[in-house]
């Protein structure tokens, strides 16, 4: 759906579910993929990142543990080392909605980096991987710059599979 044909309040409720559904499947993919895992194993222990639209709209937070496991932060007490923003809340249902690419939102400035631009880069890569690992090739070949080749339908199903039941046990645990 257009951006134009919904509303504020829907576009919201749409952004902030799905931020939490990607910090959760990042925090997962992170324990299923190992080219995730690889990414984030290069990150210094401590290290957080913040995904969030701008001023004060739905956010995640990640920080990096000493096992190098992610660990969603329900209150930050600190400025992230990384803070991936969308500029407005449009910008980021579209590349939530899967209308807009990641890399394009970037390329169209409607996404900031304010931190190292090397980890943004990892981050998206994860970011990447985890949704063609999580979403249908079809949606997916829309949501990445380059749909990965060597993505075998079973590895795909057996990690998605694995994602979406700790993203929903998760949900289930705060409730």
């Amino acid at each position: 759906m257009p951006i134009h044909h919904l509303k504020p309040t829907m576009q919201m409720a749409y952004v902030k579910t799905m931020l939490q559904i990607v910090g959760r499947g990042l925090v997962t993919a992170n324990e299923v993929d190992i080219e995730i895992k690889n990414e984030f194993a290069t990150l210094p222990v401590g290290f957080t990142f913040t995904m969030n639209v701008f001023s004060q709209g739905p956010s995640f937070t990640i920080q990096i543990q000493e096992n190098h496991h992610l660990l969603l932060l329900s209150k930050p007490q600190q400025k992230s080392d990384l803070t991936i923003t969308f500029k407005h809340l449009s910008f980021a249902y579209m590349v939530l909605s899967f209308q807009e690419s990641t890399a394009q939102a970037f390329a169209n400035d409607r996404m900031i980096a304010d931190g190292d631009l090397s980890y943004a880069v990892r981050l998206v890569r994860c970011l990447n991987k985890m949704e063609a690992i999580i979403l249908p090739k079809a949606v997916a070949s829309l949501a990445v710059k380059e749909y990965p080749s060597d993505l075998v339908l079973k590895e795909k199903v057996s990690h998605a599979s694995k994602i979406y039941l700790k993203i929903a046990q998760s949900f289930l645990k705060r409730s």
